[in-house]
């Protein structure tokens, strides 16, 4: 079991790595993926020689998290990349490059009568410019914001858009000292053309995966509901009983990855369909995922197109597992003990959220000291749950970090991404199922990417819609205090 878990996470890694640091860095992928297995594969050594009972010290499990993140970090600088021309609209800004002037000349992308132009489209009633800045992958404009945020972003954009067509992409980021700074980059779609968009829709492609996750999901229910291999070598017709499991693990991940394609077209943004990534074990699929090929134009899109994914995904999974919950038994804790992910001794105390819907459901029929055998359903809208609190996490670019970033701005949003990850490893020193959670969250960077507007703030509708989530977010991974267990037990 120590093994197959320690192939997943590898597995995971390295689909982080090529997602988030790959395009960023030299530094060969295999090499960071070593860096960040180092701690697992010295705790799987450790259980090996030790045992499971002998816990790893401290020091050496401070000494793994504080040393191994410090030379991931390293090797990703010391392989840094600059980002290409156009290639990432978003990155084209960094804070700390748009306040120091350019060592050297740079040529300039316009000439001087586009640039009596460019300075025309800045009214001096919205946004009164003071220079002009003239870099490798933009063009800093830097002046005083005299109306709102949003204003001053649209006139602008319209302003440059009717004398530069779409040439340019125009950012609107928070600068230091909290002065607001246009920026305009060279719009990739300009220079790709016609062709980018040949390959952006691929339904054959989604079809034939969504197909393959189905059958491997569907073998993974089988073993689920009990069905040896003996059984069903010899009555294939049984592997009809995952199907339970497979169509609810499919349609809860299907509607997360749809509710983010919906808020995207809302937005008029290049998406691509939901892909499923299909597993012969673990769960038969580790998920879904879609790719957005055009940069966020604001923060309230960001927000909506963060948050549509895991609220489209709990409409369905929390009513699957409540009829998932009436179908399960009650069954005595193990020696081995119950906890969150083991479902055929689930202890629901390890959740506040689960330790409500299962007394909702079950009521006095389950007791302090019982667990509970899952129904395949209910296995599928109990992971329906654990995949909306991962992507929950207010951390980069997950939902949660997309969430939070919108809310507060770029940098209170990294922030919060810090804190929450050292929150989520201690959370994982008293819950261990945790531990692969909180490892994986300290690869994944921080800061999310900027939106092209991303100083105008949301409205106070979208901040209790995102505090609500954080709240939900809050009760599926913290276990019920003992208060609530003993008044409910």
């Amino acid at each position: 079991m120590v093994f197959f878990w320690l192939i997943v996470l590898g597995l995971l890694t390295y689909v982080l790595l090529q997602r988030s640091v790959s395009r960023i860095t030299r530094t060969p992928v295999w090499l960071l993926w070593v860096v960040m297995m180092l701690p697992a594969f010295i705790l799987t050594a450790w259980v090996m020689v030790n045992g499971s009972e002998k816990p790893a010290p401290t020091g050496l499990l401070l000494g793994l998290f504080i040393a191994c993140p410090i030379l991931y970090w390293a090797l990703i600088q010391k392989g840094r990349i600059d980002p290409p021309k156009a290639a990432n609209a978003e990155g084209a800004i960094a804070d700390a490059k748009l306040l120091t002037p350019p060592p050297k000349p740079v040529p300039r992308p316009i000439d001087k009568d586009e640039e009596a132009m460019l300075q025309g489209c800045f009214p001096w009633s919205v946004y009164y410019l003071q220079n002009i800045e003239y870099r490798p992958q933009a063009m800093i404009c830097r002046g005083q914001l005299r109306s709102t945020p949003t204003v001053a972003y649209d006139t602008v954009r319209e302003n440059i858009r009717r004398h530069f067509g779409d040439r340019f992409l125009v950012l609107f980021q928070e600068g230091l000292q909290g002065k607001p700074v246009f920026a305009l980059v060279p719009n990739p779609q300009v220079e790709k053309g016609d062709r980018s968009n040949q390959t952006l829709t691929r339904p054959g492609l989604a079809l034939g995966l969504l197909l393959v996750t189905l059958f491997t999901t569907t073998a993974v229910g089988t073993y689920l509901a009990g069905v040896t291999e003996e059984q069903l070598q010899a009555t294939p017709a049984l592997i009809l009983q995952g199907l339970p499991y497979a169509l609810g693990l499919l349609v809860i991940l299907g509607c997360h990855e749809m509710g983010h394609y919906l808020a995207a077209r809302r937005y008029k943004m290049r998406v691509t369909l939901p892909y499923f990534i299909p597993v012969p074990f673990f769960l038969g699929t580790l998920g879904a995922f879609i790719q957005m090929k055009s940069p966020v134009p604001n923060r309230r899109a960001l927000f909506d197109v963060g948050i549509a994914g895991p609220l489209s995904g709990l409409v369905v999974a929390v009513p699957l597992l409540l009829w998932g919950l009436s179908q399960s038994t009650i069954v005595p804790i193990p020696e081995s003990g119950a906890s969150l992910l083991n479902f055929e001794a689930l202890d629901p105390k390890a959740s506040l959220m689960l330790t409500l819907l299962s007394k909702l459901v079950l009521g006095s029929a389950v007791a302090a000291d019982e667990a509970i055998h899952l129904h395949p359903i209910a296995i599928a809208g109990c992971l329906g749950l654990v995949v909306t609190a991962l992507n929950l996490m207010p951390v980069g670019q997950l939902d949660g970090g997309h969430i939070v970033h919108a809310m507060y701005g770029q940098r209170i949003g990294s922030i919060v991404g810090q804190v929450a990850r050292l929150l989520v490893f201690g959370l994982a020193l008293v819950h261990p199922e945790l531990m692969i959670w909180a490892i994986l969250l300290f690869f994944i960077p921080a800061a999310d990417q900027p939106a092209l507007n991303d100083v105008s703030e949301l409205d106070d509708r979208r901040d209790m819609l995102g505090l609500v989530a954080l709240t939900l977010l809050v009760m599926i991974v913290l276990p019920a205090p003992g208060i609530l267990t003993r008044l409910l037990y």
